[in-house]
């Protein structure tokens, strides 16, 4: 999809250039799942609902003494989680590859889990962590044939592995102390 006046603003050197060639042209999706981030941080930090998933997510106990159902709010959080991951697999079949084939995320959600905890849980982090996962993927293309300077032509599979590289040296060695929320992952179990 082109954005409106791609074509003429890409004759202005630096910007014109940037609008044209980073910004237009990209699937719909693209651009809808880049509204979502803000939308979603929205969401989750100024608005009712947002502080109540949050706090299914810390302490489930506080958030059903005040009356809320905690399996409601975790189903609903699914069932949100779901919609997302549909959207991506919609992009994925749509957008990347033009078809579904068996097998065809190769590994990205195990690179978006790794995102996830190596931002923190933090929407912010978590954008600028998948744009970096991104950036190498996409170096990871660009560079299959091409030589390095002073050392020459890199294995295509070598390329190709750098994205999940990364992930486990991050991951092992350079998060520090990733905290999820207390209780991910936990039954909650109704006190009578």
């Amino acid at each position: 999809m082109q954005l409106p006046l791609a074509a003429e603003i890409g004759q202005i050197p630096v910007i014109g250039v940037f609008y044209e060639r980073i910004l237009s042209g990209h699937h719909l999706l693209t651009y809808f799942a880049f509204a979502m981030i803000p939308l979603t941080w929205w969401i989750l930090y100024r608005t009712r609902f947002g502080l109540r998933l949050r706090a299914v997510g810390e302490n489930p106990g506080a958030v059903d003494t005040a009356g809320i159902s905690v399996a409601r709010l975790r189903y609903m959080a699914v069932l949100l989680g779901g919609v997302f991951v549909g959207l991506a697999g919609a992009f994925l079949s749509m957008a990347v590859s033009g078809g579904f084939t068996k097998g065809m995320s190769a590994g990205k959600g195990f690179i978006a889990l790794a995102a996830l905890v190596f931002a923190n849980w933090k929407p912010k982090n978590i954008l600028l962590t998948c744009l970096l996962f991104g950036f190498l993927e996409s170096l990871s293309i660009a560079m299959q044939g091409q030589p390095v300077p002073l050392i020459g032509e890199i294995p295509v599979q070598l390329w190709t592995a750098l994205p999940y590289i990364l992930t486990v040296v991050l991951l092992a060695g350079f998060i520090g102390k990733a905290m999820p929320p207390k209780a991910a992952g936990v039954p909650y179990v109704k006190e009578r």
